[in-house]
């Protein structure tokens, strides 16, 4: 069961979250698109053996070369 909002607070719109956010400096992560990827099976078991994240740090990988090669 839902408790109800404090009396001295009004419930948030997602869009006055996302406002109050980015006021604090958080930045918004650009849309991140669904693919099918073919990737060698010891590349992708090192990436993942490497614990929890391990697509965003392909992500990662991909963006810093995508910047250096602009």
């Amino acid at each position: 069961m839902k408790r109800p909002a404090p009396p001295s607070r009004k419930p948030m719109s997602p869009e006055m979250f996302a406002r109050t956010m980015a006021r604090r400096g958080l930045s918004v992560a650009p849309k991140k698109t669904l693919l099918s990827l073919r990737i060698d099976s010891d590349v992708i078991d090192w990436f993942r053996g490497q614990g929890a994240g391990y697509q965003s740090r392909i992500n990662a990988l991909l963006r810093a070369y995508m910047e250096a090669h602009q």
